[in-house]
């Protein structure tokens, strides 16, 4: 028996995405209804016709037959929805997962809400009572005002959201400068004239390198000719690669068609907006997970009608529907955050490279670290490489000292600060130039531990350590579980209690101790975690050590990643080998791309840069290679190890997570997918590790268990979890005691 029957979801522009329906295809209809497909349906008790999208063919129905009607007809057609129904099966095959969970991964947000009218801020005085203005306020240190009079200058009108949310103005502010004349706020489309205006006139792109030049040329070629390829820009901090992207967009916009430009986090500069905002219009939006429902929704409307051209945003922005989409560009395209950890797992560089082959569309992709898979995949020529190997910023790429902290140990210095380091710290302070001190730590310390018979300290609902916040804080960074750090050990009744392996506090206490005797006040900034928990706090930090406020910004890995800071010229990479300590992988990978990130924020201006890595294991290739800013040897090397132990992206690995509140019934489960797993396994040639307990084998009550499946090719890998899922089906298992992560990021 053939497919006789289809599951139609009905009518996706509706807020609930709530489950397919089952129908009959008319013999009629018989070939042409397929998955995507938008047809007519009856629907409800007056069977009133209603358009809906066929998810999934089947002959077999789940439901009883003489209760099923018939497809009344097909809607001939583009529709946007129709490639994200077939990329939302597409994730369900490559990653696992229900259906439905696909669909509303992908689907756009379906609630209307009522927006307010946005406003902006424009300029109501001459450009010289605006430079006069600014003189003053940059004399009696109105900071914030000599933001936006200096931003007013180059654009004469300003969003309302950039200028308070970018900028950091607050209304008092606003309301002063209109008493005075120098500014007004309208409505919005007083902006959108003016932006039209300015974007058709007088906006004059950069005049780009041969370089750059050849690259825009090579892929709108290939774009023009019809070719949807796939590139990899592997390009140095700061040579330019923004530049080659909106290049890029502008040739596509001209064609008609739409762009998604993929960032790895939410929080965008200022000058990254305006950049875009110049270029292209009012036809430019963002979509994050920080917009309101309205916000998303609204801009959601705006690209399926055609009414917006480029989308910005982080790893979700990639489903908005565009009804032409004619490239997908990501940038940072080596970061974690484009994995989903929640299900489907999918990556968005893959799921990217499945929308544009739906699509006939471009896909860039750019780093001046790629992942391994992306590299893997250009120098055997899956994608066309591209390189750019010259700063076009204004300055030269640093020089780097590597420390041997086992050196310094023994030569009696026993603070967090090499020699080295603490004399170019001193230079820098004499100097006035500004310093980055870089550790993968966040938190007074790791740990805290009884110096007498040995307790960690440990979450009571989790399988980790409790971190020391402050002085007498304590919290557990996967629950959240807090407490006051304990005066006695609650095991022997020592009072030898103290944390281990310093943190950006601690950081910060040391430096002050070291070097404000000789020096005074010295202004820091902490950037982590903890002082970035409030809404635009993270911006606040980077606008205040922009504008020099601080001469140090002490931080996590948040303070290295893209930011272009002029004034500094030294970066200190504290305890550079932390990240090798972890049980991953990826470990070697993450450290290199880090730290040779870390190095690139110095020497960005005029002034050249030096950059000390700090480390107990200064003979590790991965702080080799970064020191040497040399990503071509680091690769080689990584790639032996990866072919040696068949990790990805040498081989492929699938890793099947259980999850239970009980701990025995998790371990039962995970037993039984092993035992099933291994048949088909051994005749696919599939090598399966464990079951085994999770690396945590606790998080916030719930147990936690897995196996580790590997093939050199992944298709024997899905076919593993597709017979995982039917089991797991025919048991009637929870929907989420079983998840599926394939190449995972991180080890479960």
């Amino acid at each position: 028996m053939g497919t006789a029957y289809a599951n139609v979801i009905i009518d996706i522009s509706h807020e609930k995405v709530d489950r397919p329906f089952c129908y009959a295809i008319p013999e009629q209809l018989s070939g042409l209804v397929v998955q995507g497909s938008c047809v007519e349906v009856p629907f409800g008790r007056g069977s009133r016709l209603r358009k809906g999208f066929v998810t999934e063919l089947c002959s077999v129905p789940d439901y009883p037959e003489e209760k099923i009607r018939p497809i009344a007809g097909l809607i001939e057609g583009v529709q946007v929805e129709s490639h994200l129904i077939r990329l939302a099966a597409w994730m369900k095959h490559q990653y696992g997962s229900t259906m439905i969970t696909a669909l509303q991964t992908v689907l756009p947000v379906k609630k209307k809400v009522a927006v307010r009218e946005k406003k902006v801020i424009c300029r109501k005085a001459s450009a010289e009572e605006l430079r006069e203005a600014l003189v003053i306020c940059e004399r009696k240190h109105y900071t914030a005002r000599a933001r936006l009079l200096a931003a007013l200058l180059e654009d004469d009108t300003l969003p309302c959201e950039l200028v308070t949310g970018k900028l950091h103005v607050a209304a008092s502010t606003l309301r002063s400068l209109q008493e005075q004349g120098l500014i007004g706020v309208e409505g919005a489309g007083a902006y959108k004239e003016r932006l039209k205006e300015r974007t058709r006139e007088t906006y004059q792109p950069p005049v780009l390198s041969h370089r750059q030049r050849q690259i825009v040329e090579e892929i709108g070629r290939e774009y023009e000719d019809g070719v949807g390829g796939t590139y990899l820009i592997h390009g140095i901090t700061g040579s330019g690669k923004t530049e080659v992207y909106l290049a890029l967009m502008e040739k596509v916009v001209a064609s008609g068609k739409a762009v998604i430009f993929l960032i790895p986090e939410i929080a965008l500069t200022f000058q990254t907006v305006m950049r875009c905002r110049r270029r292209f219009g009012d036809r430019v939006s963002f979509l994050h997970s920080g917009l309101s429902m309205g916000e998303r929704y609204e801009q959601c409307q705006r690209a399926k009608e055609g009414k917006i051209d480029v989308i910005i945003g982080p790893r979700s922005a990639l489903f908005t529907p565009f009804r032409k989409l004619g490239m997908i560009i990501i940038d940072e395209e080596h970061e974690g955050a484009y994995k989903s950890e929640t299900m489907p797992k999918y990556h968005a560089v893959e799921t990217a490279g499945e929308l544009a082959r739906l699509h006939g569309a471009g896909l860039v992709l750019g780093s001046a670290t790629p992942s391994l898979e992306s590299y893997q995949a250009a120098v055997t020529g899956r994608y066309g490489l591209f390189t750019l190997t010259e700063r076009l910023t204004g300055g030269s790429l640093p020089h780097v000292y590597i420390e041997d902290m086992r050196r310094e140990l023994q030569k009696g210095n026993r603070s967090i600060f090499s020699h080295r380091l603490r004399e170019l710290i001193a230079d820098r302070l004499k100097k006035e130039e500004q310093i980055l001190l870089f550790l993968n730590r966040r938190g007074y310390s790791g740990f805290v531990s009884c110096r007498s018979c040995g307790l960690v300290l440990k979450c009571p609902h989790c399988d980790v350590s409790l971190s020391l916040h402050g002085r007498d804080r304590m919290e557990c960074h996967y629950c959240g579980y807090g407490m006051p750090k304990p005066t006695l050990c609650p095991d022997c009744g020592s009072k030898y209690l103290m944390g281990f392996k310093a943190g950006t506090e601690k950081i910060e206490e040391q430096f002050l101790r070291e070097f404000e005797p000789e020096f005074g006040r010295i202004p820091i900034l902490r950037m982590d975690a903890d002082t970035t928990k409030t809404k635009h706090s993270h911006e606040r930090i980077l606008a205040e050590f922009g504008e020099e406020k601080a001469r140090v910004l002490i931080g996590t890995q948040m303070i290295v990643k893209g930011h272009d800071f002029p004034n500094v010229t030294l970066v200190g990479i504290l305890a550079a080998d932390l990240s090798l300590a972890v049980n991953d992988y990826r470990a070697a990978e993450r450290t290199f791309q880090l730290l040779t990130q870390a190095a690139g924020r110095a020497g960005r201006g005029s002034r050249p840069g030096e950059v000390v890595i700090q480390s107990y294991q200064p003979e590790h290739y991965s702080i080799r290679w970064a020191a040497a800013q040399d990503y071509g040897e680091f690769y080689r090397e990584e790639m032996l190890y990866r072919r040696m132990a068949g990790y990805p992206p040498a081989a492929h690995m699938l890793t099947v997570q259980i999850f239970d509140s009980a701990e025995s019934r998790g371990r039962e489960l995970a037993a039984q997918i092993g035992e099933k797993i291994a048949p088909v396994a051994k005749e696919l040639g599939v090598t399966v590790i464990g079951p085994a307990g999770g690396h945590i084998g606790k998080i916030n009550d719930v147990f936690r268990f897995s196996l580790t499946l590997k093939h050199e090719n992944k298709e024997p890998l899905i076919a593993c979890k597709d017979e995982i899922e039917e089991w797991l089906s025919s048991c009637a298992k929870p929907e989420k005691a079983v998840q599926f992560d394939f190449n995972p990021m991180h080890t479960f």
